[in-house]
């Protein structure tokens, strides 16, 4: 009874959702099974900045399909949450075309994810220097400057290893993408946070998301890329606009 319930659940979730769990969660389980390919997922498959030596193309795709295996409510939200608006999405929307949302939704997170490190690495290299030598910003930056104007080689590759350092992980940008598509085609249906038994809109609590998002990522006080939600949010919400001009917000042929 058990086994013909579970199939049962399993067959009504459509093709590209069910796929894209079942791919996240088996390598999820073999990074938990499996510490040390853990580490060489993550460097091989994980986004990192452009410049890093550790950077290749196929990452600002595969970098979806990684979570890190000590946070397995990472990988649960972002699953449970594929599952719950994904499923319902691609029932609409056909999965061919839920299928290009989802990815473009993912690589627009990575492209901002790119984009924030290209402005901010130097600065977030000095600040980390200069709190290990308990000395100011500014007097580490001018040190820094220094070093890199005489072609110091040892600052060359404390750089580089820095830069290697800088990854993103994670399902989050593309599934930020799917809420807010959710919230675009059902704007009004109520939806409750965890803990708090008040249903909010749709629409209201995804505006609450991209505002948390954007003032936690300017604060810049955790190891979360709040930007690549935004950005996965900021690319969905240009498909959908465009889609809800077209007519098709809600269903039929965007080719």
């Amino acid at each position: 009874m058990f086994h013909n319930r579970l199939s049962g659940f399993a067959a009504s979730i459509p093709p590209v959702t069910k796929n894209l769990i079942i791919i996240n969660l088996i390598i999820w389980v073999v990074e938990a099974v499996f510490p040390r390919f853990s580490t060489t997922i993550v460097n091989v498959l994980g986004l990192h900045f452009i410049s890093a030596s550790h950077f290749n193309p196929a990452q600002i795709v595969t970098y979806l399909f990684i979570h890190d295996p000590g946070t397995p409510f990472h990988v649960f939200f972002n699953m449970f949450t594929l599952w719950m608006f994904g499923s319902l999405l691609e029932r609409i929307w056909g999965s061919r075309r839920f299928f290009v949302f989802y990815f473009v939704c993912g690589i627009g997170a990575a492209l901002v994810q790119e984009g924030v490190w290209a402005l901010t690495w130097m600065n977030d290299y000095i600040d980390a220097i200069a709190r290990q030598n308990g000395i100011t910003f500014a007097h580490m930056k001018e040190v820094v400057e220094q070093a890199l104007a005489a072609d110091d080689p040892g600052f060359t590759s404390a750089i580089a290893s820095f830069k290697n350092m800088m990854v993103t992980i994670g399902a989050s940008g593309a599934v930020f993408g799917i809420i807010l598509g959710f919230a675009f085609v059902f704007p009004d249906r109520p939806l409750y946070l965890f803990f708090i038994p008040v249903p909010i809109k749709a629409k209201y609590m995804m505006i609450g998301y991209g505002v948390i998002e954007f003032f936690l990522g300017v604060a810049g006080k955790d190891m979360v890329a709040h930007f690549a939600h935004l950005g996965g949010m900021l690319f969905a919400l240009v498909i959908l606009l465009y889609w809800k001009k077209k007519g098709i917000l809600r269903g039929g042929n965007f080719y």
